[in-house]
């Protein structure tokens, strides 16, 4: 026994002598860790080997005494030192990566007063109110489910550097499957950004719209014919409460006398958007101005036309419960209002651009019943102004919709939610048509 204590004590010493020596003064952290390792490696397998080979139990070894003692403490010091550097040491390239979305699953029963919707239509699945069928002589109902609208985020962060880049994609695009088999879907993208410190560049929301008012429905958008919602590349600098913005221009064109939708492809300039954001508390107010150049070529010539257009937008804090709201207008503010419900400009006999007035607005007032239970009670309405003798009477003229909903938050990240939403579009022709949905939609948060 006196034997296995010596070999013992004498493959501390050693260990500790190793240990000291110059040499590891200017090694690499990393190379004297995994020095260091090897080496207790080792000594707890000789160590394991003695106890093993002893022919009885050895009585309790004797309290060590004091080089014994301090041969240990140091041994203990330097594994604590090394641990704390290599805590120390930045792991990777101190890039921050996150994954994040939800699975939505939704189920419609539908039933549209002024005629059939065909399938594949995109009214079967999220509410468009130019969609609406009006005119029609009989009332018909489908039932519709679906998972489009699940999501998924991908999130990459330089602290250091203040460097991000954020890419976003759903299943809204219906491609890549149909109804018979497998109900595919592709992945569509909707934001896909890079930003540093100020600057933003990329396909993202457009400035002119302010996501923090928008309403909170089961629907994909919600008070549709009432909300600016468009997302288009850009690139945007952000000065405190004040952002300016170069975007995607695009204009769509309704032909002389009526017909399907133009859309040209064709500007000169960008889409430029002013905005100034305000915070208190009592919640948030955006104002948001838009300059743009309509454009068309064609066999009528080349015509171009100036519009603007003005939002408004924000949410008042009521307690628990808020308010949003939105209202936005202008001459040629088209495809940025309603989801295009209706165009930009119309053309006259000469092939010469004329812009269309359009205005809209939705308020949202959201309850909580009580930390599991809330509910949306939301109005919305949409007005073109539209020049009858150019655009004919089978344009758009209104559409409103009510929405009101009850959500049951059953866990910090899964929710269920029932809604019911009523919606109307007339044209100026008079012919009108109603939609009555009722929504059950199942979301789990990731």
């Amino acid at each position: 026994m006196r034997i296995q204590m010596t070999l013992h004590k004498c493959l501390l010493v050693c260990l500790v002598v190793l240990l000291s020596m110059p040499a590891w003064a200017d090694a690499d952290p990393s190379e004297r860790e995994r020095a260091l390792e090897a080496r207790v490696a080792e000594l707890e397998r000789l160590v394991q080997q003695l106890l093993i080979e002893r022919e009885e139990p050895p009585t309790p070894p004797p309290v060590a005494d004091a080089p014994e003692r301090a041969e240990l403490d140091e041994l203990r010091a330097e594994i604590a030192r090394l641990d704390e550097d290599k805590a120390r040491r930045p792991s990777g390239t101190g890039t921050e990566f996150t994954f994040s979305g939800f699975i939505k699953h939704d189920m419609m029963m539908s039933r549209y007063s002024g005629g059939s919707v065909p399938g594949g239509s995109v009214l079967r699945d999220f509410y468009v109110p130019a969609a609406i069928p009006v005119g029609g002589d009989s009332s018909t109902t489908d039932f519709d489910t679906h998972i489009r609208e699940s999501r998924f985020i991908f999130n990459v962060f330089r602290p250091d550097q203040d460097l991000q880049a954020y890419l976003e994609f759903d299943f809204s695009a219906n491609t890549g499957g149909d109804e018979r088999l497998t109900n595919a879907t592709s992945p569509n993208i909707r934001q896909a950004f890079l930003r540093w410190n100020n600057l933003m560049a990329g396909q993202a929301w457009s400035t002119f719209f302010n996501v923090a008012a928008l309403a909170e429905n089961l629907d994909f958008v919600g008070p549709a014919e009432g909300t600016i919602f468009i997302r288009q590349p850009q690139l945007r600098y952000t000065q405190g409460p004040w952002q300016f913005a170069i975007e995607n221009p695009e204009t769509t064109v309704t032909p002389f006398g009526g017909g399907p939708r133009i859309v040209t492809d064709t500007a000169n300039i960008p889409d430029l958007v002013v905005r100034y954001n305000h915070q208190a508390d009592w919640g948030h107010f955006t104002v948001a101005g838009l300059g743009r150049q309509l454009g068309i070529d064609g066999p009528g010539g080349t015509d171009r036309e100036l519009a603007w257009a003005l939002s408004l937008s924000g949410k008042f804090d009521i307690g628990r419960n808020d308010l949003r709201w939105m209202f936005s207008g202008g001459p040629g503010i088209g495809r940025y209002l309603g989801l295009n419900t209706a165009n930009e400009a119309v053309l006259d006999s000469q092939g010469n651009l004329n812009t269309i007035d359009a205005y809209a607005g939705f308020v949202s007032y959201r309850h909580l019943w009580n930390d599991q239970w809330r509910s949306n009670f939301t109005l919305s309405a949409f007005r073109a102004d539209n020049d009858t003798d150019l655009t004919g009477m089978a344009v758009t003229k209104t559409a409103e919709s009510a929405h009101v909903n009850l959500i049951y938050q059953a866990t910090p990240h899964l929710r269920f939610g029932m809604e019911y939403i009523h919606a109307r579009r007339e044209v100026e022709s008079g012919a009108s048509g109603n939609m009555n949905r009722l929504q059950f939609s199942t979301i789990l948060g990731f």
